[in-house]
C-alpha cells in the first residue's frame, strides 16, 4: 500500500468551508423533526460539497461512519433491553447522538477536525 497517498487537509480554511462544516455536523440533528432527515441531509450535504470543499470530505466520512456505528450500537442496545442493561446504553447513545454533532460541529466551526469517540471506521 502507497503511504504518500494524497490526502487533503482536514483543516476547514475559509468562512464558507467552517460553515458548511458546521451546517453538515448539526444536519444530524435534524432527526428531532423529521426522522430521515437526520440521515439524508448530512449525506447528501457531503456528497454536494465534497468536490467543491476537499476539506469537507472528511467530516463527512467521519459522520456517515458514526451514523453507522450508532445504528449498530443501538441494535445492540435493543436486544440488551432484555437484561435492562440496554435501556441505559440507549439513553447514553441517544445523550451522545445530541453532544457528538454538537461538539463536531463547533470544532468545524473553528475550522477543526474532530473524530467522534466510539466511531468504527467504515469509510476511510
Amino acid at each position: 500500500m502507497n503511504n504518500m497517498q494524497y490526502r487533503p487537509s482536514q483543516q476547514l480554511q475559509t468562512p464558507d468551508q467552517k460553515q458548511m462544516g458546521m451546517f453538515l455536523h448539526l444536519s444530524q440533528l435534524a432527526n428531532f423533526i423529521l426522522p430521515p432527515a437526520g440521515i439524508v441531509a448530512p449525506i447528501i450535504i457531503w456528497q454536494i460539497k465534497k468536490d467543491e470543499m476537499p476539506a469537507l470530505d472528511a467530516h463527512g466520512k467521519m459522520i456517515v461512519n458514526w451514523m453507522i456505528s450508532s445504528l449498530i450500537y443501538g441494535f445492540v442496545s435493543a436486544i440488551l433491553v432484555f437484561f435492562l442493561v440496554g435501556i441505559f446504553l440507549l439513553i447514553a447513545l441517544g445523550i451522545v447522538g445530541i453532544v457528538f454533532p454538537i461538539i463536531g460541529a463547533i470544532k468545524a466551526n473553528n475550522g477543526e477536525f474532530w473524530e467522534y469517540p466510539l466511531t468504527i471506521k467504515f469509510l476511510k
